[in-house]
């Protein structure tokens, strides 16, 4: 009896020691679980997956892609390709369908069906590919297609309630079009074509075509007379002391606005500084609401931004010094120096940096006046995409690491300069880094003294 005592305690250890181990490895997955419920803030959610969805689309439209090629991964600049399979292109269609984007739902909807076709293995099936497709094409006007595409669905699933309903609503509407057409043939003089709708983004501008040329890097060239007048040359910030033994090297870049770029005005040094101290304090960058001056996220102004001021760091304080000497502006009436961070899509719709007439509240919180110039660094290259567009007068700045560019929106006189319009176009590939400075009036009253003449 003993002897068994003994077996059975040692046995009872045993299973103490299962027990106790089962024990541990559920705490473990209770840690796992309220670990990852911590962390699921951080994960991408439906709205994020919408509008990566957008700035795909976006891109395809600026930079003149088709839908093989993005999803191929066939970029400029791209190492390491990226597909999309089967189920992320039919994802695409459908936010462009929720948009009522049949423009893009057809493009899309059409790759997904080809590469299903050609044997891409999915969680979709070509019967729901063909439920947007059919539906798309016909809400842009062509219905021979639309009902070919729904015969096919049927072939498919010849049970399908809608694409049954469809087919007999598409054949009623292209007899009544015959009917119409039969008898609009009896007078010639009165036929009609109905033209098929062509697809616009859904954000369309109207300065859009020339903007998204100037992104592609085509569009209005200089002339060579002018080009001619276009120099570089070692600046000094008119004899200022710091750039007399040391001057910076400045390129003209376009005439009418002059805009100026600096070379190796900003060391990697310095960038990597102010991009570690900006990153913490990234938020979606914002406009003010012309009307209630409120600040607001909006869809042509995808960005993160954050700002930094001079006195919470030296090298910050450095940079708004380097300003001031090169362009003989003060800056002790300038906005805090505004990081920007745009990914692949992000961008900002042409705009103007300063007031117009229209907005005279828009800086009277700051009391220093319209915004009278603007300063960007370059803190990044850009495999592709991402420059800086002048769409009234066809200028186009490319980002390169390293250099500034530096423009007056207003003229001495006071007046705002409309043809410093101007956007950051789409990243399509790399992931663009810059920081700018807007100068304001006040201060530059003996600087930069008014002229008698309002446009100059």
């Amino acid at each position: 009896q003993m002897t068994d005592l003994i077996h059975t305690e040692k046995d009872l250890v045993t299973s103490l020691k299962d027990y106790i181990k089962a024990e541990e490895d559920k705490l473990e997955q209770i840690k796992f679980i309220s670990n990852l419920t911590i962390q699921r803030q951080y994960f991408p959610n439906d709205e994020d997956q919408v509008g990566a969805a957008k700035a795909l689309l976006r891109l395809q439209d600026t930079y003149n892609l088709d839908t093989d090629t993005i999803s191929k991964g066939n970029l400029p600049g791209v190492k390491d390709k990226s597909f999309l399979t089967a189920e992320d292109c039919f994802e695409l269609g459908k936010v462009a369908y929720t948009e009522a984007d049949y423009y893009h739902t057809e493009l899309w909807m059409e790759q997904a069906l080809r590469q299903l076709d050609e044997g891409e293995v999915s969680t979709i099936d070509k019967v729901s590919v063909l439920d947007y497709l059919s539906y798309a094409v016909y809400q842009q006007g062509d219905l021979d297609k639309a009902l070919l595409l729904t015969k096919k669905l049927l072939d498919l699933d010849p049970e399908h309630q809608r694409a049954n309903g469809n087919l007999k609503y598409f054949e009623y509407i292209m007899a009544k079009e015959k009917d119409v057409n039969k008898s609009a043939s009896d007078d010639p003089s009165d036929q009609k074509t109905t033209p098929k709708k062509k697809g616009v983004a859904v954000d369309y501008l109207p300065e859009r075509q020339k903007y998204e040329m100037l992104c592609r890097g085509e569009g209005i060239k200089m002339t060579p007379r002018r080009q001619k007048k276009l120099f570089c040359r070692y600046h000094d910030g008119n004899r200022n002391p710091k750039f007399i033994l040391a001057p910076a090297k400045q390129e003209d870049e376009w005439d009418k606005p002059r805009i100026v770029r600096f070379h190796d005005i900003i060391s990697d040094a310095e960038i990597e500084i102010v991009k570690d101290l900006a990153k913490p304090r990234l938020r979606r960058a914002t406009i003010s609401n012309p009307i209630t001056g409120d600040l607001e996220t909006v869809h042509y102004r995808i960005s993160k931004s954050a700002w930094l001021s001079g006195y919470e760091n030296p090298v910050v304080s450095r940079i708004n010094m380097r300003i001031q000497d090169l362009t003989g502006l003060d800056v002790s009436t300038a906005e805090e120096l505004q990081v920007a961070n745009y990914g692949v899509g992000g961008q900002y719709e042409p705009h103007f940096d300063f007031a117009r007439k229209d907005e005279p509240d828009a800086f009277k919180e700051l009391g220093t006046g319209n915004r009278i110039a603007t300063w960007l660094f370059y803190m990044s290259d850009v495999s592709a995409g991402g420059a800086t567009v002048f769409p009234e007068v066809g200028a186009s700045v490319w980002p390169k690491k390293g250099t500034a560019v530096f423009w007056y929106n207003l003229f001495a006189s006071g007046e705002g300069d409309y043809s410093t319009r101007h956007a950051a176009c789409p990243v399509l590939v790399g992931n663009k880094w810059v920081s700018n400075k807007w100068l304001h009036e006040r201060g530059q009253e003996f600087r930069r003294p008014c002229t008698l003449s309002e446009l100059e």
